[in-house]
């Protein structure tokens, strides 16, 4: 993070209540140039309401609510926006359950000033991974030596959540033709930041599974990641990307 730089960190939310006024204030502490956007869609459990308690403590928080359950790719796709209208020149996708550790913030400002793209990586040296079970690290792994084998992406955790962009980054992708979720939706991004010739760096994180609440993973993630990773790979052959 060089001196002047308006950084915002983007946390999507469904049921998070008893995350988010956790953890906000723990994004906050890492440096005072930071601001949140949080990305409620329309939780039941009242986990907007949790943020409109923390806003009103402080004015480096923002809140956009969406009226239903639209998804983890639309609601990133929203906070770019917000991001570039609002001339963010660092922009960070981090989840709201704490398996993404805010105290690695430091790290990422650390790095973004030499690259692009700095993604926490699970994988980078060994498996980094606390409380899964070996199902679904085996997923998960599997998933990234996939998606590296067809496509060529040469990241080594390509559906990783937790990640910094250069507002440059976001302003290269057309964001309009950006409607994967989940798992697909980071892999598309990482591929066309990559097809675009821009530095991505990948950083060791430890990722700890959710404290609080239900994950989100479901099959339907796992098979539009599946077709995603050959879509792209066709996509960047005839150039249409």
């Amino acid at each position: 993070m060089r001196t002047g730089e308006k950084t915002l960190i983007i946390i999507p939310t469904y049921n998070e209540v008893g995350n988010i006024e956790k953890l906000i204030p723990l994004v906050l502490k890492q440096n005072p140039g930071i601001e949140v956007l949080v990305i409620d869609d329309s939780s039941p459990d009242g986990t907007a309401k949790a943020v409109k308690n923390v806003m009103a403590r402080t004015e480096r928080i923002h809140l956009i609510e969406r009226h239903e359950k639209l998804g983890l790719g639309t609601a990133y796709v929203t906070g770019f926006q917000y991001a570039l209208q609002k001339k963010y020149d660092l922009i960070f996708e981090m989840d709201a359950d704490f398996s993404h550790d805010p105290k690695e913030i430091p790290r990422f400002l650390d790095k973004i000033k030499d690259h692009d793209l700095v993604i926490g990586s699970r994988y980078i040296r060994g498996v980094n991974v606390v409380n899964w079970p070996i199902s679904r690290l085996l997923l998960s792994w599997a998933a990234n030596r996939y998606t590296r084998i067809v496509t060529g992406l040469p990241v080594k955790d390509a559906t990783s959540g937790y990640k910094c962009f250069r507002r440059e980054v976001l302003e290269s992708i057309d964001l309009s033709q950006i409607h994967s979720d989940g798992y697909a939706f980071q892999i598309e991004m990482h591929f066309k930041v990559w097809e675009k010739g821009f530095r991505i760096l990948e950083i060791p994180i430890v990722f700890v599974d959710r404290y609080e609440g239900d994950s989100k993973m479901n099959p339907g993630i796992v098979r539009e990641a599946a077709w995603m990773v050959w879509k792209l790979r066709f996509l960047s052959l005839f150039r249409r990307l």
